[in-house]
């Protein structure tokens, strides 16, 4: 294990059987700021550790799913990028949507995880096998999940989630191996 990457038993055995990772989009794989120009969203900006973290739980076999409150080309973009596929926009009741993707995928809470940074995840933070907030989620936010992440939103939080997961079903070291032998 990497130093620095180290992570409580009872955490990683939370993850051990996850094969979804649920994601909220601003204030989690942003920092949570709007750039809001007369003709709509401009921009968002994302973290690279955040993109590649969510490529290595793809090719692991844990598959990234966004759940988000908002909609923006900028987002779209990224994920097409990213190559996930499997996002819902606009969504008011994450809980329901959260249902239906693990019923297609014939799923149950205890198999997925969760990251979200304020009240309207919080329906698919609390029944998750474990979920995640970077440190500046709302308060209430911190104080339901089973980890909160060192790194920040938008800079890392995101990997990190993802490194807890991969260590937890054994992926974290096989990646490592195949680019640092």
């Amino acid at each position: 294990m990497q130093a620095g990457q180290r992570f409580s038993e009872s955490l990683l055995s939370r993850g051990r059987r996850v094969k979804l990772l649920l994601l909220d989009v601003d204030g989690v794989l942003t920092d949570g700021s709007l750039f809001v120009g007369s003709e709509g969203e401009i921009f968002k900006r994302f973290h690279t550790l955040d993109g590649h973290g969510l490529k290595l739980l793809q090719a692991a076999g844990v598959q990234p799913v966004i759940i988000t409150g908002r909609d923006s080309l900028a987002l779209r973009q990224r994920l097409h990028e990213l190559g996930l596929h499997t996002a819902y926009f606009s969504v008011e009741d994450k809980h329901a949507v959260a249902q239906a993707c693990m019923h297609e995928r014939g799923l149950d809470w205890s198999q997925v995880a969760a990251m979200g940074d304020d009240w309207p995840d919080l329906p698919m933070l609390l029944p998750a096998a474990v979920s995640f907030a970077p440190p500046q989620a709302h308060v209430e936010v911190l104080a339901r999940v089973h980890h909160v992440c060192a790194a920040a939103s938008g800079a890392g939080a995101v990997r990190e989630a993802c490194d807890v997961l991969l260590q937890a079903t054994g992926a974290y070291q096989r990646a490592l191996k195949e680019v640092a032998p």
